[in-house]
């Protein structure tokens, strides 16, 4: 979570996206381009859109890199953890917006006070984390979403659970103009991926590819960013030019579940 005052609110740099600040390329996979569509048509259409899914399958990362692409001028993103409440949500909405003075303290004032600034221009609002809210949150966005004076977009990054939330509250989940589910890269695009990803796959054969993917990474983004990490560190060790089944066995050893 950024927690800087001049740098909450706004989109992270494209380095910053990568699991363990990785010297990684972003790769133009099929699921990323699907979500630079579907972030287009939310913004063009003042929707409300849901990306969910499991952990490190590229939630966020695909999220901001459309956004850097179609608005990056005017964004503003919430990271909220820990059940935050309406309360957090205001807060939230409040320091993202760089709105001057203190915080009102009673709710009925902080939401006029919000509703007004968002009034007065067209953002593009996105709450990270989002697997973390309830239905009592999910309604408070629906609340600013709905007023008519309010001009917005809003796009919900987060695990199975916001789905879950949304799909037990009808009045909610009808009016999420975009779903997108965030699955785990197929093998072949796996393949395909990794040399592009990032330059120590270059090279590197199908099978080696293939054998780590089933054993340990399981299509998942963040899975290889860390084996990524690993393996770069053993290298160095090592003094090994290449990967080599040996070092990838060390690898694993450093693995959960291996």
């Amino acid at each position: 979570m950024i927690d800087s005052l001049d740098y909450y609110g706004t989109l992270p740099s494209e380095k910053e996206d990568h699991f363990h600040r990785l010297n990684a390329h972003l790769v133009a996979t099929d699921t990323l381009m699907t979500t630079l569509d579907n972030v287009k048509a939310t913004i063009e259409d003042k929707g409300m859109m849901v990306a969910y899914g499991a952990a490190g399958c590229g939630k966020t990362m695909s999220v901001n890199s459309a956004l850097r692409q179609v608005a990056p001028d005017i964004t503003y993103r919430l990271e909220l953890r820990s059940g935050p409440t309406p309360r957090d949500i205001r807060h939230g909405l409040f320091r993202a917006l760089a709105l001057a003075g203190e915080p009102p303290t009673r709710p009925i004032e902080f939401d006029t006070l919000l509703k007004d600034a968002l009034s007065e221009k067209f953002r593009v609002l996105v709450c990270d984390e989002a697997q973390w809210m309830g239905r009592s949150s999910f309604e408070y966005w629906r609340h600013l979403w709905d007023d008519r004076r309010t001009d917005m977009a809003l796009i919900f990054a987060g695990g199975d659970n916001c789905y879950k939330v949304l799909k037990r509250e009808p009045m909610l989940a009808s009016r999420i103009y975009i779903w997108q589910k965030f699955t785990r890269m197929p093998e072949d695009e796996v393949v395909i991926t990794l040399p592009a990803f990032h330059s120590l796959w270059e090279g590197t054969d199908r099978k080696t590819i293939l054998g780590i993917d089933r054993a340990a990474a399981h299509g998942n983004f963040r899975n290889w960013a860390t084996i990524t990490k690993h393996l770069m560190r053993g290298m160095r060790q090592k003094g090994l030019t290449e990967i080599n089944q040996d070092l990838v066995n060390w690898v694993y050893s450093k693995l959960d579940g291996m």
